[in-house]
């Protein structure tokens, strides 16, 4: 819980605050971008909410922040906003929330599917959203991009009856993972449902394609919200930056409209204007490298 005798200088004053333990995991500011800023080297509240609706986001705020580093001083019904949770992005796409503190910060996100519902990385394992995730109709499969975002995904395994799916090479975070992904070679996981090796961030990164629409990059792939271009991370890349090129030529073949990352802004884009910005992402990565 965050405490309010260590609110970040920068906080505009009023109810909605960020304290120290706050670790500039982006959360916040991807979630309610007209009240969370970003400082030198944490978030901070830059404009209290007025509007409902930009309360009712700066409570998502507070409720996905991985540290507990979000306080609210006002009368808000926390309760309430626990239950949006998961957050529709797009029908059958939503966002979890409740980001973890062991993938410092990453996204996951919950895939509606009449043949068994996906969970792409994972949360905390918190009672409200597992309710949620409960009456939507559970989970039936747990696809992991990498070793760095699996945070509770072994409980979610076990609570649901669900199976893993993680590359070879990134076994070692799951090591009991039902299903292990193996070499560079695409794989159809179920119609529609496309499993791509991109290696470069880390050796066995993988991302999820879904319908030729929903693009889950893990931390492959990101939209960079000041550039207002997509983006690829050298400076966290810990593997190979000439492999993660590689993998990002590779990806650029492929049709979709969404990117839905791990660490970093989603976006949507037509599909034409997408592959426009893949090219030039990929050629401005030939230029770093």
């Amino acid at each position: 819980m965050a405490n309010s005798n260590k609110r970040v200088p920068e906080n505009v004053p009023g109810d909605f605050f960020v304290d120290s333990t706050c670790i500039d995991c982006d959360a916040c500011r991807q979630i309610a971008p007209h009240v969370f800023g970003e400082g030198s080297s944490t978030s901070f509240v830059k404009a209290q909410p007025t509007a409902p609706s930009e309360r009712r986001d700066a409570l998502h705020a507070l409720l996905a922040c991985p540290t507990g580093s979000i306080g609210c001083l006002g009368e808000d019904d926390v309760k309430a906003a626990m239950a949006d949770f998961p957050l529709l992005i797009e029908e059958p796409v939503y966002y979890c929330g409740y980001n973890s503190p062991k993938s410092y910060g990453g996204n996951s996100y919950f895939v509606r599917h009449p043949d068994g519902n996906w969970l792409i990385d994972a949360p905390k394992f918190v009672t409200p959203l597992v309710q949620q995730l409960e009456r939507l109709g559970g989970l039936a499969h747990i696809f992991l991009t990498h070793r760095d975002d699996v945070a509770d995904a072994a409980r979610f395994a076990a609570h649901f009856g669900a199976r893993r799916i993680i590359h070879r090479d990134e076994l070692a975070s799951q090591p009991d993972a039902e299903v292990v992904l193996e070499g560079n070679e695409p794989r159809e996981l179920m119609p529609g449902f496309l499993a791509i090796p991109t290696p470069g961030h880390t050796k066995g990164h993988c991302v999820l394609l879904v319908g030729e629409r929903y693009l889950f990059t893990g931390d492959h792939l990101d939209w960079d919200r000041d550039a207002q271009r997509l983006s690829a991370s050298e400076d966290y890349c810990w593997y190979s930056w000439p492999r993660q090129i590689e993998s990002m030529e590779r990806l650029a073949q492929y049709r979709f409209e969404w990117v839905l990352p791990g660490h970093g802004q989603r976006v949507q884009l037509p599909a034409e204007k997408m592959r426009e910005e893949m090219r030039r992402l990929v050629e401005d990565m030939h230029v770093r490298a």
